[in-house]
């Protein structure tokens, strides 16, 4: 790491600490030449995941979009948020697990249902209806059908 006062190349750590949200490490560091004393952060490099939408649009992953997706389902339901960012934490850590750059919609919306009808089922009916694009009561009650099923 080149010293950022005297540009040498000559330094060494002093101290290394985690920061206070444990996603990266503080290292004081101390120039060998000039002797003056300076902070970097070293923290895990994200991959950026690629969506692939249903008309094969691209666009990068969206924490908070999927969130809110979630929030708008579980809308005036028993769901808290504490429980809505664990559904979103669980559907991030499958698709990281995948160790893909790309990822298909089409999955995101199964896990999302997934997640939902562990919680909530009318969250989960609200959320598929509007995924999977229910036309029509028939295919409400078939859905509806399959849950009482389960």
């Amino acid at each position: 790491m080149k010293c950022p006062y005297c540009d040498s190349p000559d330094t060494k750590v002093i101290d290394s600490r985690p920061t206070e949200d444990g996603h990266a490490i503080r290292r004081r560091r101390g120039c060998d030449k000039c002797g003056r004393r300076f902070s970097t952060y070293e923290k895990m490099e994200e991959k950026i995941l690629t969506v692939v939408k249903s008309d094969n649009r691209r666009e990068e992953f969206d924490r908070s979009k999927l969130l809110r997706g979630i929030v708008r389902a579980c809308e005036k339901r028993p769901v808290s948020m504490d429980q809505m960012e664990e559904m979103v934490d669980n559907i991030e850590r499958n698709i990281n697990n995948l160790m893909v750059k790309e990822i298909d919609s089409k999955y995101i919306g199964e896990q999302v249902m997934e997640q939902l009808k562990g919680v909530d089922e009318i969250a989960y009916i609200r959320f598929a209806s509007v995924y999977r694009k229910f036309t029509d009561v028939s295919t409400f009650i078939a859905e509806i059908n399959k849950l009482i099923g389960k």
